[in-house]
């Protein structure tokens, strides 16, 4: 993205967050309303990300265009406000074209230029742009924006809007429920009471106007647009509902004249509303941590780091200030910031959010460096080679939120089904009048008027709206209760499609870290074992730690010149006794013996992909030990299972291939592939869906982030990494696989109720118009009265949350 509005116009793509975009008809709104912009060259609407990617050659002029057209449609895009002090502006013209070249900077909605107090007030999108851009644009014609470190972070500003927004949907919740809940009681029990009409006049008014009013902003926008949502219908129904109790409570007369009841609807008016709020605020609670994923990547990399200057002389700066070339040094516990090289010291660095491995590996000069790893124990210098968007971190990221936004979603039913329920529904409505006014003699517009807001309450939508947040909530407190948490309704309806499923090898398979399988001591050498624990305990080898916890030594013994020998193992004094800890490259370098039983005994182990470590001293090898990632117990019932329904089971790993031969084997998995990259997870997730194969991907690490969101069904194991469950869709809490046959089961019977829920709402409309209509009266002389329609009304939203009950009874 240039800042420096003088040079030529470039093709970028621009992410605008977006929102009240909830569903995909929400989404097919919006893209309808971008398809005519002029100056967009492509366009996507992504409801994952919550967010539409645009790409123009003209930002300045076509992104404000965008956020009004947004607004306009009921949506928002979330933008930022501050003052920034102005540094180098000598008089008024300075203030006009700095305040034109802010102007002109992509992202920024509005800025002005204070010249007499040397401030600039700057209203910008910050996903596109931030205080560091803006600065740079000022630079560039000579003048200085002064940001201060403290300066909120611009994610948090995007998260504090939605928090806010999530914050004022509970308020408006609570208060309609509270004004509601006395409103039902009177209209159902206590309707003669002295004044009841008044007093439900009055606990109805606030529902609909204050707590309830979004949906008749939100209607108003649509109809602008010539368009029609959910928010159509529950405002036109609450407010004829509404009017028309308004209008019998101030003149019964005009009813009663004509032998007829003046009858209120003011409970159905606010129960409906508060209905609807709960429906919203139990989906925007199940969506709020979606974007937390992308968060904690961000948080891998440390906000500040320290650089070394040529003298010698340590600074810490912002890592946003870190320049290629720069040389930065890792202290023992630290992230690292950027990629780079080792230029000096050595140390083992944790990398199993890249690759996935469990096993630190050991970095010194010349070796290569990710920013995001962990450095363990050691110390060392390197120096920048990529920094900001070109780290591997970021690239991660990235690749995690395109597979999230270009995934397309299925669509909720009862979304499909909006666009053409609300226009029929008012339709009917309408016509229902017509017909009354036309055929109904005397009563004709009495009964029509009637009938036409008993069609317009009988027909909201409300049990649609519950029909899939009870299920989900019933299934996920199921799930819970074995768990297994599930994260929403796309995963669920696709988990029983499932025809192929990817396990990684560390962590889903495996245990996932580095334990001691085997051991072998040379004839009466047992007692070495406090020898070889008080070594391994001054190493800062992982493998060393593996060896302490399986020893369990309480005595250490006192060891004495201790040295780590890089690439084969350690050597130290113990009584003025040398021992050796190692692979066989420190015994062939001090011509140390290894008799026949010891060599078989470590061919055999590394047969089966186990890592050797012999225990020796001067002369002779006093004991073998084997270290392995250990396959998890339940790890091959729990393929056979997933083989024996018909699912095609395969392992990806980064590890070496004679490892990953031997764990399929003891897994029971045919189908595997080695040493395969985090993007190449993705690529062969991406090879099976093009062969029409429904992938579940099963995973545990970071590394394995960009896969579980490329897959269509994305599952975690709770011991794994915070992303890794961020962005999976399902995670067992247990990682003990034997729970995913168990979560396939599960959304098979909570699709199911969803379906079943949808069924009954859609029935119960399609008889319930008809009758509210009054098709029954040439008949029988029955119509239906608008209390009963929203007793009715209730009722199917009660038969939908009963029916999602009974899937906790379900096994």
């Amino acid at each position: 993205m240039e800042d420096n509005s003088d040079m030529p116009k470039e093709e970028q793509t621009y992410y605008l967050p977006v929102t009240g975009m909830d569903s995909e008809h929400c989404a097919m709104i919006v893209g309808k309303g971008l398809k005519d912009l002029s100056g967009i060259i492509s366009y996507n609407v992504e409801l994952n990300n919550k967010r539409v990617a645009v790409r123009t050659s003209d930002p300045t002029k076509v992104l404000p265009l965008i956020v009004k057209t947004i607004d306009g449609l009921g949506y928002n895009v979330p933008t930022v406000q501050k003052t920034f002090p102005v540094q180098g502006m000598s008089c008024a013209s300075c203030a006009v074209s700095s305040e034109s070249m802010l102007q002109n900077q992509p992202g920024v909605m509005a800025a002005t230029v204070n010249y007499a107090n040397a401030t600039t007030n700057v209203t910008y999108i910050p996903t596109i742009t931030d205080a560091t851009k803006l600065k740079s644009a000022l630079q560039s014609i000579g003048y200085d924006l002064v940001v201060q470190e403290s300066e909120e972070d611009d994610d948090n500003s995007i998260e504090a809007i939605r928090a806010k927004d999530l914050k004022r949907l509970k308020l408006r919740t609570a208060g309609a429920v509270a004004l509601s809940t006395p409103l039902m009681i009177i209209g159902m029990f206590f309707n003669n009471i002295p004044y009841a009409n008044f007093i439900m006049w009055g606990l109805a008014t606030p529902v609909l106007a204050f707590f309830g009013q979004q949906f008749f902003v939100n209607a108003w926008k649509q109809a602008k647009h010539k368009s029609a949502n959910m928010d159509t219908l529950v405002a036109l129904s609450t407010g004829v509902a509404y009017l028309f109790s308004v209008f019998n409570t101030l003149f019964p007369d005009f009813w009663l004249s004509r032998g007829l009841q003046a009858h209120v609807y003011f409970e159905a008016s606010g129960v409906v509303i508060a209905f609807i709020l709960v429906g919203k605020l139990l989906e925007e609670k199940a969506k709020s941590n979606t974007s937390s994923a992308i968060k904690k990547l961000i948080g891998l990399q440390p906000k500040t780091v320290t650089i070394v200057h040529e003298g010698g002389h340590q600074m810490e700066i912002p890592i946003s200030q870190v320049q290629i070339g720069n040389t930065i040094i890792v202290k023992p516990g630290e992230r690292i910031a950027v990629d780079g090289k080792v230029t000096s010291g050595n140390s083992f660095v944790d990398e199993s959010m890249i690759s996935g491995e469990p096993i630190p590996v050991e970095k010194s000069k010349d070796e290569d460096v990710f920013a995001g790893t962990i450095n363990q124990k050691g110390s060392f210098q390197f120096v920048a080679e990529k920094v900001g968007g070109d780290t591997i971190l970021a690239q991660i990221i990235k690749m995690v939120q395109d597979a999230q936004g270009s995934k397309a979603p299925v669509q909720k039913l009862a979304d499909k089904i909006a666009g053409i329920f609300v226009p029929v529904v008012l339709g009917i409505a309408v016509l229902t009048l017509v017909v009354w006014v036309i055929l109904g003699s005397d009563s004709g517009f009495t009964h029509g008027l009637l009938s036409m807001v008993t069609v317009l309450v009988i027909a909201c939508p409300c049990a649609l709206g519950l029909a899939t947040p009870t299920a989900i909530m019933v299934g996920v407190g199921k799930g819970a209760e074995q768990g297994i948490l599930i994260k929403d309704a796309e995963s669920l309806e696709m988990a029983k499609k499932v025809d192929a499923i990817i396990l990684d090898k560390t962590g889903t398979i495996t245990e996932g870290h580095p334990e001691v399988t085997d051991i072998l001591w040379s004839e009466n050498q047992s007692g070495n074992a406090a020898a070889i624990a008080s070594i391994e305990k001054q190493s800062e080898h992982p493998l060393a730690e593996a060896v302490v916890n399986y020893l369990k030594v309480t005595d250490y013994l006192k060891v004495e010149k201790f040295e780590s020998i890089t690439g084969a193992g350690a050597t130290a004094f113990i009584d003025e006794k040398q021992y050796f800890v190692g692979n066989s490259k420190l015994l062939q370098a001090n011509n140390i013996l290894v008799d026949d039983k010891a060599k078989d005994t470590a061919e055999k182990w590394t047969n089966e992909a186990k890592t050797v470590i012999y225990f020796a001293d001067e002369h002779q090898v006093l004991g073998v030990l084997a270290i392995a990632d250990k396959v998890k117990a339940t790890s091959k019932k729990a393929v056979q299972q997933l083989q024996q329904s018909g699912i095609e089971v395969y392992m990806l790993t980064g590890d070496n291939k004679t490892t990953a031969a031997a764990i399929a084997k003891e897994a029971g998995i045919t189908k595997f592939e080695a040493e395969v990259l985090p993007a190449g997870k993705a690529e062969f997730i991406k090879k099976l869906q093009q062969q029409g194969r429904t992938v579940a991907m099963v995973g545990d690490g970071i590394n394995d982030s960009n896969a579980l969101a490329q897959a269509d069904v994305s599952i975690a194991m709770g011991k794994g990494s915070d992303i890794a469950i961020d962005v999976a869709k399902m995670t067992i809490i247990s990682s003990d696989l034997m729970k995913i046959p168990e979560a396939i089961r599960l959304s098979k019977n909570t699709v199911a109720t969803i379906r079943q829920n949808l069924f009954w709402a859609f029935i119960y409309n399609i008889i319930g118009i008809p009758i509210a209509a009054g098709v029954l009266y040439p008949i029988n002389g029955f119509l239906l009265d608008p209390m009963i329609a929203g007793g009715a009304m209730a009722l199917s939203s009660v038969s939908v949350v009963t029916n999602s009950l009974r899937l906790k009874w379900k096994h």
